[in-house]
C-alpha cells in the first residue's frame, strides 16, 4: 500500500476524535477487544461505523454489519480493506 498512513492508523485517529477518547491513537491496541480495553458500547460502535463511511467513502449495509468485524482495530481495518478492494 502506497498510502501515506496505514488503514489502522487512520481508524485509530478517527476513533480518538469521534469518541472524544482521552488517549492518543498510539495508545490503542490493534488486536485488543475495543469493548474491554476502551469500554466501547453499541453507540460507540455505531459512531465508528459512521466515521468509517465518512473517512473511507464506504457504505456499511445492515446485512454486512457483524459485531465480530468491529471487535478490534485490526478487524475493522480488514473490513475496510475488504470494502475498498471489493474482497
Amino acid at each position: 500500500m502506497a498510502d501515506e498512513k496505514r488503514v489502522e492508523d487512520k481508524i485509530k485517529e478517527m476513533m480518538v476524535e469521534r469518541l472524544f477518547l482521552k488517549i492518543t491513537p498510539e495508545q490503542i491496541s490493534e488486536q485488543g477487544l475495543l469493548t474491554e480495553e476502551l469500554g466501547l458500547d453499541s453507540v460507540s460502535i455505531f459512531e465508528i461505523v459512521v466515521g468509517l463511511e465518512e473517512l473511507f467513502g464506504i457504505s456499511v449495509e445492515d446485512q454486512e454489519f457483524k459485531l465480530e468485524s468491529f471487535q478490534s482495530v485490526r478487524k475493522i481495518a480488514d473490513f475496510v480493506r475488504g470494502k475498498l478492494g471489493g474482497n
